[in-house]
């Protein structure tokens, strides 16, 4: 498989990524270096682990959780989209920033909920045959790079449009959940 295609499955598997960061770009918390740090290198290491953890799995573990990855990926971006929602209709004095989505369970239930397909990706890269050392590498730093420049337009869409945004943030990512869903179950 030439490195093109190895990219162009790389940028699908990362559009996930640039979306929930969209979301995560609109939320209140302020946007600072540590936060894009851990956002997009978890996105990224997930992304490429996931990969490489697929590709070294072989079908075990993909048929142990294909018939349940679509809801455990729904499940977990349903409950951060909650989140996400119910801070952007709380008032101004009474909003708690405790709910960083770059820290803790958060961070990890969206890393895991964007990268569940690149288990899947890497059991088909086994059967293929590919370099998983070049797929994973640029599976993860496609997602980093996508995971930062969704942050990046999300924070200049809440700069510009304020708390509404945050409630946009928490549809979108409600809709990949959905997405999720859709794509799986038909």
């Amino acid at each position: 498989m030439s490195f093109w295609i190895i990219l162009l499955i790389a940028i699908g598997l990362a559009m996930d990524c640039f979306a929930v960061s969209l979301g995560v770009g609109t939320s209140p918390i302020p946007l600072s270096r540590r936060l894009v740090f851990r956002i997009t290198n978890h996105f990224g290491l997930f992304q490429g682990g996931m990969t490489l953890i697929g590709w070294l799995a072989g079908s075990f573990v993909v048929s142990l959780i294909a018939p349940y990855d679509h809801w455990m990926a729904f499940a977990l971006l349903a409950y951060v989209a909650a989140k996400m929602i119910i801070e952007g209709f709380q008032p101004d004095g009474k909003q708690q920033y405790a709910n960083d989505p770059s820290r803790g369970k958060s961070l990890v239930m969206l890393s895991v909920a964007t990268s569940i397909d690149a288990l899947a990706v890497g059991l088909s890269f086994a059967l293929l045959h590919v370099n998983i050392w070049l797929s994973s590498l640029t599976i993860g730093l496609a997602s980093s790079g996508l995971s930062l420049a969704g942050l990046l337009i999300g924070n200049g869409l809440s700069h510009r449009f304020g708390k509404r945004v945050e409630v946009l943030g928490g549809i979108i990512l409600l809709f990949i959940g959905l997405r999720i869903l859709y794509t799986h179950l038909l």
